[in-house]
């Protein structure tokens, strides 16, 4: 799935919307002190109140916010696993019986709590929901109506959310004059920050594709491990901050560890244009030939492709691995690359750090930065200063 497929799902989840039909909703509620299943209810996710639905709705959306390879993950489901989630999802999308799509939840349900102990008490939440996305855009011309032709899919949305302690709280009654201690025993589920969740079957295309799961962690690069390979039975996911390691890794591999500015300029640049010439939505991957090319673009010497495969053997012990070309180089347009030194902190974008330069003046290691025109400080315009001064004619 690409961040397109996801925006258009994610957009449907509103009130009263027919290109997304919520059948049922399942609510399980887990216990923290025995892991133990206290009590979990199904109910027609119409028959929900309004205001019980918007905080569903919006809880959902939360599951599916956040950039790919950085919250949100598109898994290979593992090969030839017992009990596979795989097909416990597929046979609960294929079911129409809402009792036995129950049973298939709580087989994943049954999953989470083996060998896992949660920290607080928690509320898993599953959805099945059929999609429906027209095969083409409104013509306002003939005035044909998007939704004549569509697209439709059975998906499983699950959300996984915290409780909270309600607060103590002192109120002063208006009536009987007189202050009260307040105390609610019922624990506050937090719809607003879920901490995991996926979804079911991934989408790109308009194709659903079963042999592949969103998953959702509950915060950028803070995956849960135990949840992507027990539970759902997945591959592990490498992230965009794990990609950029490897890169970085490989690089140091062939070409050293030191390199001046101007030469790593010359790399972002170089996969920003592979970027910004692919014509796919998918984001472009680099393989060991991609990146020797990358490499000899960029000034590097000595650059041979078997001395690239050999860095991707040593750094990620698989030569045919494909690294996305938007995740190993900073955001290019941003002052994404931050440089700190002892005396002060800069930020600049890939594509101006060109104008920096790492040199040495009277024996003295500087970060010089190429500006167009004079410096303002605190409202004083700077004075530029010679680097070198002229020799004395004694020394000459």
């Amino acid at each position: 799935m690409n961040k397109k497929d996801i925006a258009d799902i994610k957009k449907q989840f509103k009130l009263n919307n027919d290109l997304l039909k919520i059948s049922d909703i399942f609510n399980v509620y887990i216990m923290k002190e025995s892991s133990d299943i206290y009590h979990h209810q199904s109910t027609p996710f119409e028959m929900l109140e309004q205001e019980q639905q918007e905080l569903f709705l919006a809880n959902f959306k939360k599951v599916l916010t956040g950039q790919l390879d950085q919250k949100l993950f598109e898994l290979k489901f593992q090969r030839d696993v017992e009990n596979s989630s795989q097909l416990i999802l597929h046979q609960g999308i294929l079911t129409n019986d809402t009792e036995e799509w129950k049973a298939h939840m709580l087989q994943l349900v049954e999953k989470m709590l083996k060998d896992k102990q949660y920290e607080m008490d928690i509320v898993v939440t599953f959805i099945r929901a059929e999609y429906l996305k027209p095969t083409k855009s409104s013509n306002e011309e003939t005035e044909e109506s998007i939704r004549d032709t569509v697209y439709s899919h059975s998906l499983i949305l699950c959300s996984i959310n915290k409780t909270q302690d309600p607060k103590k709280e002192l109120l002063f009654d208006y009536v009987e004059k007189e202050f009260k201690y307040h105390f609610v025993v019922d624990p506050v589920i937090n719809l607003k920050q879920p901490i995991g969740g996926f979804l079911f079957p991934c989408f790109t295309n308009n194709a659903a594709n079963v042999n592949r799961v969103l998953y959702s962690a509950g915060k950028a690069y803070e995956l849960d491990y135990h949840f992507i390979e027990e539970v759902l039975d997945a591959e592990e996911a490498m992230t965009a901050e794990d990609d950029k390691i490897v890169f970085e890794e490989i690089v140091k591999d062939v070409a050293g560890d030191q390199i001046n500015t101007s030469m790593l300029s010359n790399v972002y640049e170089e996969i920003h244009r592979v970027v910004e010439e692919n014509e796919e939505e998918e984001a472009p991957k680099l393989d060991y030939r991609d990146v020797e090319q990358v490499l000899k673009s960029s000034g590097i010497q000595d650059i041979e492709p078997e001395k690239v495969e050999s860095a991707f053997k040593k750094v990620i012990e698989d030569e045919k691995y494909e690294l996305k070309a938007t995740s190993i180089v900073p955001k290019y347009t941003s002052k994404s690359i931050k440089i700190k030194t002892k005396v002060a902190d800069i930020s600049v974008s890939p594509q101006d750090l060109r104008y920096v330069r790492q040199v040495h003046v009277d024996g003295k290691l500087c970060l010089m930065i190429e500006v167009e025109e004079n410096t303002m400080i605190e409202g004083f315009e700077m004075i530029p200063e010679a680097l070198f001064k002229q020799a004395s004619e004694n020394e000459e």
